[in-house]
């Protein structure tokens, strides 16, 4: 990955091997596998059995988890805040496994209606819950950056299963609690 960080610098017509851009090929490809490290993981080491019966009936949130990811279009940056509530059915999830899963999947090249949805999948899946609902409100730096450059939007995106979907009520609770 380093030879391709090189050439990608070459490319725009730099000096590769000028002081400040010397070691930058190795620093670019280690950021690069951080930002990507998602791929690198495994979804039950990152539970790692942090999954817990419980009498909980009533919605568990965990609102304003930041959140730093790729945009698969442009390689370049998204970020924001991702809010998760779940109708647990006998089981609850450790609260850090949250905020972990919305790393191990914000960690890859994607889009984010694709990331919304990966999220909310996931913890239906582990946790069995009778309804999973997520949103994550973020900042496209290739809205901001380039193109049409509008450095004040901001894309929310929502993905809801089970009776978060299904019942209304369930669902106005969760978008209330988390305005």
């Amino acid at each position: 990955m380093n030879t391709a960080f090189k050439k990608i610098i070459q490319a725009i017509g730099e000096d590769v091997t000028r002081e400040g851009l010397r070691d930058t090929p190795e620093r670019a490809a280690e950021a690069f596998r951080y930002l990507t490290k998602g791929y690198q993981e495994n979804i039950d080491d990152i539970i790692n059995g942090a999954l817990f019966e419980s009498e909980m009936s009533e919605m568990v949130i965990v609102q304003d988890v930041e959140l730093y990811s790729l945009c698969e279009h442009h390689l370049l940056p998204f970020f924001g805040r991702c809010h998760v509530g779940y109708l647990p059915n006998g089981k609850v999830l450790g609260l850090s496994k949250i905020a972990r899963i919305i790393d191990f999947y914000a960690r890859r090249l994607q889009i984010q209606e694709g990331l919304t949805h990966e999220i909310a999948t996931c913890i239906a899946d582990i946790t069995g819950a009778r309804g999973v609902a997520v949103v994550i409100e973020a900042n496209h730096l290739c809205m901001m950056m380039r193109g049409v450059e509008k450095q004040n939007s901001t894309m929310k995106t929502s993905v809801m299963l089970g009776e978060m979907r299904n019942n209304p009520s369930s669902r106005m609770e969760f978008l209330n609690l988390i305005k």
